[in-house]
């Protein structure tokens, strides 16, 4: 039984780390999305771990949440502009209904 205990805790540093390295790929453009919000679950998983055992690393899952966070609300947003404006136009090139000139 006491076996499982630094097992458990070493799980819950990599976990931490992992998140941490996962949120700053998460600040990457286009291919960061995925990355946050892997960043956001390990960080859920290691939060639970966190109420049996003390954390050395909570300083980094608490970066890589913060980092996720902000890669996950800015990328989605620019994710949503773009497909909006792919909506909007209709599929008109980028004119926007514009005649271009004619």
């Amino acid at each position: 039984m006491n076996d499982d205990i630094p097992s458990a805790k070493i799980r819950m540093l990599k976990g931490s780390l992992r998140c941490f390295v996962y949120g700053l790929l998460g600040l990457i453009p286009l291919w960061g999305l995925p990355f946050a919000i892997a960043a956001l679950v390990i960080s859920g998983k290691v939060r639970v771990q966190e109420k049996s055992f003390w954390n050395a690393a909570r300083p980094y899952r608490i970066g890589g949440v913060v980092c996720a966070a902000a890669g996950t609300v800015f990328w989605g947003f620019i994710l949503m502009l773009i497909i909006y404006s792919a909506v909007i136009s209709g599929g008109s090139g980028g004119t926007y209904g514009m005649s271009g000139g004619e």
